[in-house]
């Protein structure tokens, strides 16, 4: 069985994977279980997931929960008298991009295509889910994948494997349009590849909604990489010296 979490809710199941139909209040509590990662008292989960119920309500909505997950074709839920877990046959997709930002981070290996792609692909945790639980957890893994694709970038980058860099500096820049240490290490990936007119360009779309958005300049260290290719980009520019040679540096 394969949860997914990222972009929506989603059950597949089966060697040759099959969506099944999971009623939502099942979701929910499925969700639930599958984001704390661990066996849960009855108490907190029913206190958790109907916060505006009495308790006893709280406890038979679990109950009828719980009674409807099993009526589904596989076991998602393991459940004893006092604790319930997700089945210990279900992966779960959050799970595993969590695993692979933490192994970028630690540099417990080095990064290969499929880290990038994996990271840069991610959809947003349940997306149209408002429950505070939910919006916590999500904003977690948010920062969690924007951290682990601008360190894949540096990587790639002091490796002058320029393409993948410039993947995963855009799609931490897509995660976060303002956020300028992507966009520097974006228009590195860009200058090393010698696309001089593509860096220059996402600088000046990057410029534009910082000053549209937040009224900000973007800071000297992105101006100065560029001013060795082109005419200065703002007032107070300066030129860089030797601008080729920070292409690959590690941002701080």
């Amino acid at each position: 069985m394969r949860l997914g979490l990222l972009g929506g809710f989603e059950l597949e199941v089966g060697h040759q994977p099959r969506v099944v139909a999971v009623p939502f209040r099942v979701q929910r509590l499925v969700a639930f279980l599958a984001l704390r990662d661990r066996p849960l008292h009855r108490a907190y989960v029913s206190g958790r997931l109907w916060m505006d119920a009495s308790q006893e309500q709280a406890f038979g909505s679990l109950r009828a929960t719980l009674w409807t997950a099993r009526r589904l074709p596989c076991p998602l839920i393991e459940a004893s008298s006092t604790h319930i877990a997700l089945g210990s046959g279900v992966r779960v997709d959050a799970h595993e991009l969590a695993a692979c930002a933490r192994h970028v981070l630690q540099h417990a290996r080095p990064v290969v295509r499929d880290d990038v792609d994996q990271l840069a692909l991610a959809g947003d945790l349940l997306p149209d889910w408002f429950e505070d639980w939910v919006v916590e957890e999500a904003e977690r893994l948010h920062q969690l994948r924007l951290l682990a694709l601008e360190t894949a970038a540096d990587d790639l980058l002091a490796e002058r494997r320029f393409s993948e860099a410039a993947m995963a500096a855009l799609a931490a820049l897509r995660g976060e349009p303002l956020r300028e240490s992507a966009c520097l290490r974006l228009v590195r990936a860009c200058l090393g590849m010698g696309n001089v007119a593509e860096a220059r360009e996402r600088f000046r779309t990057f410029r534009a909604r910082l000053l549209s958005e937040l009224d900000l300049e973007p800071s000297p260290s992105i101006q100065q990489l560029l001013a060795g290719y082109i005419s200065p980009l703002s007032q107070g520019s300066t030129p860089g010296s030797s601008p080729r040679a920070a292409i690959t540096s590690r941002s701080r």
